[in-house]
């Protein structure tokens, strides 16, 4: 997120009456704002809050080039409300940039500021915004985050048009699993808005502020479920008919006209997918009802999550082709070639007209001759070399001890080449991570640069760990489903017990080992290199190479492993 479009940058609060069953207050940290009011269900403020005056008296006093831990250089503030602040900052540790939540260690969020970062980054699930430290240090609490260089924020999407029925049903699929999986470890959100879901390049969605976004605003709720799986709805209406489902404007969409109430995405917009209508209505609280349907009303994420599933799977718009040029005729077919035209000039007779003079001269017989006898030697020396073959090919058919190599002849199939890997991740089955930020040396291309597990103690499958229980290893995006014929891995040391595993063809974001239900190799001890080419290329997205041993290292009574370069072939 280098560009302050994908940053978490305020915006002002326009979103009118009762859009999210919340109550919020001016401003966000994570690119939006919503001033909502509380519906009994959904989030409310915590009572004896400080006023926004009040709060705002103890912001820390901090400046562009400050340093956290020794690590973190705050280069810019993109948010200042209510003690708490919002950076972009680098990790000058591991060079890259991060953002940051900044309070006072006494702000009366901070405990909770605290125990809502520790328990999102616990969390671990690649779909989120991931929570990379939350320290209070120097009468200070700070939450440190990834910052994505190439995400989009769904608010600028929406600005340019409503979405097409495959791209809205991908972002509901997604968010509505990721919350559906976050809900079922405790987590909710309470404050998903277009500004806290962005798009990679990769087309992957992805949910920040987890759990951080409510905490530094003081938002709770009596039913969190509902509440988000109200605000999903609301982004998938969004994104169907370019309008918030509310009266307000809100998020730069214009709201609902005023006084209609709440009707479906296609009674709003002409062309709109009849069932994608129908689930973003369930989401919102509208008591299920739509138009031509009575259906229950989706009430968790998870109920969200399997009514989209139930639906016919919605494939992309096919390609359009532009049509080419009509051929333009040139000056020489026109008969017009080296003759210039102007006033006075006679017309010019086509050249097509005048067919060039034949080869009547002395010279151009003789030329002729050489040519005939040319292409007759030519005829003569290739009907020879036909004849000699077919000879041989009966001789070698009629000799028991000979065999022919290539009976149909049957054209070899194109060597395998390197696909393209758009993005790569640790899999972290127990919900937390290795060596996340090395997981980029794995697809860089120099087989020098590795991701490196620390030393595991006394056993060799990561220490006997229970959080370590389904090993670790790398998950490699390949952008689209693509049929992978092979893979090429360079281990990091020899002797680790490791297997390749493919997800379904139609899996998104898998995290668990059950997604991945298509095995490319056997699990087996590897050397120094990892190398299998299928018989069958497998339709897969998603490619997982999986580590559940380690070898020892030099110490004796350590074990460490990794890996150095992934190469997946098609």
């Amino acid at each position: 997120m280098a560009e302050r479009s994908t940053a978490a940058v305020d915006v002002a609060d326009n979103s009118g009456d009762e859009p999210l069953s919340a109550k919020a207050d001016e401003a966000t940290t994570d690119g939006t704002a919503e001033a909502q009011d509380s519906t009994g269900a959904g989030p409310r403020e915590v009572v004896d809050e400080p006023t926004g005056s009040e709060v705002n008296a103890s912001t820390p006093d901090l400046h562009s080039g400050h340093k956290l831990a020794g690590r973190y250089r705050l280069e810019e503030c993109v948010t200042r409300l209510d003690g708490f602040s919002s950076w972009r900052a680098v990790d000058e540790k591991l060079r890259r940039a991060v953002g940051v939540h900044l309070l006072p260690a006494d702000h009366p969020r901070a405990r909770s500021v605290l125990a809502a970062a520790r328990s999102s980054a616990l969390l671990g699930d690649p779909r989120f915004v991931q929570v990379l430290d939350a320290v209070e240090e120097n009468d200070l609490v700070y939450v440190v985050h990834e910052w994505l260089p190439d995400a989009t924020e769904l608010t600028a999407l929406l600005g340019t048009g409503p979405m097409d029925a495959h791209d809205a049903y991908q972002l509901v699929s997604q968010i509505s699993q990721a919350m559906a999986a976050a809900h079922r470890e405790g987590l909710a959100h309470l404050r998903l808005t277009p500004g806290a879901v962005l798009r990679s390049s990769s087309g992957q969605y992805r949910i920040r502020g987890l759990a951080v976004n409510a905490a530094l605003r003081g938002i709770t709720s009596e039913g969190p479920q509902r509440a988000d799986t109200e605000a999903i709805g609301a982004l998938l209406y969004a994104a169907l008919t370019q309008r918030w489902p509310y009266e307000s404007d809100a998020y730069g969409l214009s709201g609902l006209p005023k006084g209609v109430g709440l009707i479906a995405p296609d009674q709003v917009r002409a062309g709109v997918h009849r069932g994608l209508s129908e689930i973003a209505m369930r989401a919102l609280a509208n008591d299920g009802a739509t138009a031509s349907r009575q259906e229950q009303p989706c009430t968790t994420p998870d109920e969200l999550a399997k009514a989209v599933a139930a639906m016919p799977r919605i494939r992309p718009p096919e390609p359009t082709f532009t049509a080419p040029p009509e051929y333009q005729r040139t000056t020489y077919q026109q008969g017009t070639y080296g003759r210039p035209t102007g006033p006075g000039t006679p017309p010019t007779q086509s050249v097509h007209a005048i067919p060039p003079a034949p080869l009547q001269s002395r010279t151009g017989k003789t030329l002729k001759w050489a040519v005939s006898a040319l292409l007759i030697a030519a005829l003569g020396l290739g009907s020879w070399q036909l004849a000699e073959t077919l000879l041989d090919r009966d001789n070698s058919s009629g000799d028991p001890g000979t065999t022919q190599t290539n009976p149909k002849n049957e054209v070899a199939p194109p060597p395998a080449v390197p696909l393209r890997i758009t993005d790569a991740a640790e899999f972290m089955p127990s919900g937390s991570g290795i060596k996340q930020e090395a997981v980029p040396n794995t697809i860089d291309g120099k087989p020098g640069t590795a991701w490196i597990t620390p030393r595991y103690q006394g056993y060799a499958n990561f220490g006997n760990l229970p959080s370590r229980k389904d090993g670790s290893g790398i998950v490699v995006d390949l952008g689209s489903v693509k049929d992978v014929s092979g893979i090429d891995i360079t281990m990091y040391r020899s002797g680790q017990k490791a297997e390749v595993l493919a997800a379904d063809k139609s899996a998104s974001a898998p995290s668990s080992l059950a997604d991945f239900p298509q095995r490319l190799t056997q699990l087996k001890t590897a050397g120094s290199s990892l190398k299998e080419t299928l018989s069958k290329p497998v339709r897969t997205r998603y490619v997982l190479i999986h580590i559940t041993e380690l070898p020892s290292d030099d110490t004796g009574s350590g074990y460490r492993g990794g890996i150095s370069e992934i190469s997946v072939l098609g």
